[in-house]
């Protein structure tokens, strides 16, 4: 029988680190399934999910852990088995770069039981001027009681200055 490990990963940036992950969870036959990583404020920064036979994945975490040598950090948790349904609508959001955004914003769609799958954000310099954006792309899943009108007017309700955009919409199985 086998199980899905979700880990974390952050250590300071430098070449090797996705090898040295790899090279264990093929010692312990584990299989590299999904994956988001990055380059942040001069970190490694990701997060992955693997899946591992029972026996072999408390010797797959223990050698994960030992990575800290290598000047990784690892954790590991057991993935879930919990899906909420609705509709998998992504959401992009742009404004004037002002600490909050993301707390406004999460606030909205947690009050909305509106869950967000992914979150990527960034800030950059507009284009016409000197001024930084701060722009959010998401994936959202919104229930069937609320619809994306809702959504919609609950976040522009907190300014004037952040325009939002709705694109794909899909059934998520519940």
């Amino acid at each position: 029988m086998s199980q899905q490990l979700v880990l974390t990963l952050i250590g300071d940036d430098k070449p090797g680190l996705v090898e040295k992950v790899s090279e264990t969870i093929a010692q312990h036959h584990g299989n590299w399934l999904e994956s988001r990583m990055s380059h942040l404020a001069d970190k490694f920064a990701g997060i992955l999910t693997v899946a591992v036979a029972d026996d072999q994945a408390d010797a797959l975490v223990a050698d994960l852990v030992a990575l800290e040598h290598f000047g990784l950090t690892v954790t590991a948790a057991k993935a879930g088995s919990h899906v909420i349904s609705g509709s998998a609508v992504s959401l992009s959001v742009v404004g004037n770069d002002k600490p909050g955004i993301v707390k406004e914003v999460s606030q909205v769609l947690s009050r909305l039981q509106v869950n967000v799958k992914e979150l990527d954000t960034c800030c950059e310099p507009a284009p016409m001027s000197s001024e930084m954006l701060f722009k959010a792309d998401m994936v959202l899943t919104v229930p069937g009681s609320v619809t994306l009108p809702q959504v919609e007017e609950a976040i522009e309700a907190l300014g004037s200055d952040l325009m939002i955009e709705f694109n794909s919409e899909e059934k998520v199985a519940g």
